[in-house]
C-alpha cells in the first residue's frame, strides 16, 4: 500500500504587513525606536552644543537611525519585503549594527551632559541633554531587544 506525504509545512513564521506589523513582536519595536530616537536628536538640538564631536555623532546616529527605520517600518507596512527571508536578516543586521552605534552615541550623550554641568546656562543644558541621555540608553535597549528577538525568532 502506497503512502501519501504529506508536504512539510513552513517552518519559519511569515513577515508582517500593514497594520500586523504593530502587533508583531520584534517589528512592534520599531515605532518605539523611531519616537525615542526622534525625541534624543531634538533634545540635542535644543541645547548648546558645546561639544561638536561629541554631539555630532550622537545627531548622526539618532537622525539616520530614526529615517532609515521609518524606512523600514514603510516597508513593512507596505509589504515590500514579499515574505523573503533575506528581509529576516536585513532586520536583524541593521538593528544589532544600530544599537552597537547607538549605544556609542548614548555614552558620548551622557558624557555631553556630565560636561555640560559646568555651562554657564547649567540647569536648563544639563536637563535637555540628560533627558536626550535617558533617551538615548532607552533606544539602545529597544534596538537590542529587537536585535536579539529577531535572531532567536
Amino acid at each position: 500500500m502506497a503512502t501519501v506525504c504529506m508536504p512539510a509545512a513552513p517552518t519559519q513564521p511569515t513577515l508582517p504587513s500593514g497594520p500586523a506589523v504593530f502587533k508583531t513582536v520584534p517589528y512592534a519595536f520599531i515605532l518605539p525606536e523611531i519616537l525615542c530616537g526622534t525625541w534624543v536628536w531634538i533634545l540635542v538640538a535644543a541645547t548648546s552644543v558645546s561639544f561638536p564631536l561629541l554631539q555630532g555623532w550622537v545627531m548622526y546616529v539618532s537622525l539616520s537611525s530614526c529615517l532609515i527605520s521609518l524606512l523600514l517600518l514603510l516597508s513593512y507596512i507596505f509589504g515590500f519585503h514579499k515574505n523573503s527571508e533575506n528581509w529576516k536578516v536585513l532586520d536583524s543586521l541593521y538593528h544589532g549594527t544600530t544599537a552597537i552605534l547607538y549605544m556609542s552615541a548614548a555614552v558620548l550623550q551622557a558624557n555631553a551632559t556630565i560636561n555640560s554641568e559646568f555651562h554657564p546656562n547649567s540647569p536648563l543644558y544639563y536637563q535637555l541633554n540628560s533627558a536626550a541621555s535617558f533617551f538615548a540608553f532607552i533606544t539602545t535597549f529597544l534596538y537590542i531587544l529587537h536585535a536579539f528577538s529577531i535572531y532567536y525568532q
